[in-house]
């Protein structure tokens, strides 16, 4: 696995545990509002770390780290994922993974071996605002419902995430992600913080004449109502990184 950064202490990448975080490049999506955006483009460019060295800051943690956060960028895009992950476990560290849910057999494969667990899932948007959310116009989502299906019927830890903002989210939306993933364990709104090197920046003009070039967060207050009414349609919803 090619690490393209680490967060060497966590108390807020893994609920409820001490652990790391390690990044992995290249991505199956285009989010214009993406904050790695040169980790979805050009992983190649960016610094990388040995996996013989994370696994020597691993050994060094023994008995204090209590997991790994793997994040991105898209893991599921990355071919040997599985085999860094048995890696981990075999250090009897606990493994919380990140993902967009494109790759729902990925994910499967992972929970029926025991290999993740903890899954935190983004919800980009309501089923027809998944495509400008995500920045691919013909996206198929087939994938991703049936992500957050396998997920809601795994039997592990998971929770679903949306990073909010005011060009791609309203009461609208909220309300039919409401409908979509009702019942589920968990599911938190976090704010979008403003950026100048955000994804679609870096994107070609063809690209920027389709999708939004600038993100806006809404208020705490604002946020604290789409909570409300996700929780009023039955959602177990719950505010992240806002006092």
């Amino acid at each position: 696995m090619t690490i393209h950064g680490l967060s060497k202490t966590t108390l807020l990448d893994y609920p409820g545990h001490l652990a790391c975080t390690v990044f992995t490049g290249h991505c199956n999506l285009r989010c214009p509002f993406c904050h790695n955006g040169e980790l979805v483009l050009c992983p190649s460019s960016e610094p990388s770390i040995p996996e013989e060295d994370f696994f020597a800051f691993l050994e060094s943690r023994k008995g204090r780290l209590e997991g790994v956060a793997i994040t991105g960028g898209e893991p599921t895009v990355n071919a040997d994922l599985e085999d860094f992950i048995k890696k981990i476990k075999e250090r009897g560290l606990l493994v919380k993974l990140d993902s967009n849910g494109l790759k729902p057999d990925v994910l499967k494969k992972l929970i029926d071996a025991s290999l993740v667990d903890y899954v935190a899932m983004d919800i980009k948007s309501s089923k027809e605002g998944y495509p400008l959310a995500c920045g691919i116009k013909n996206l198929d989502i087939s994938p991703v419902e049936e992500s957050v299906n396998l997920l809601m019927n795994s039997g592990i830890e998971y929770e679903f995430r949306t990073t909010v903002c005011r060009e791609l989210h309203g009461e609208k939306e909220f309300r039919d992600i409401a409908q979509w993933i009702k019942g589920c364990n968990a599911y938190y709104l976090q704010s979008y913080k403003p950026s100048e090197t955000i994804l679609s920046h870096m994107m070609d003009d063809d690209f920027k004449k389709n999708y939004p070039l600038s993100f806006t967060p809404y208020k705490n207050e604002e946020l604290k109502e789409f909570c409300n009414l996700l929780t009023s349609l039955n959602v177990n919803a719950s505010l992240r990184g806002i006092a």
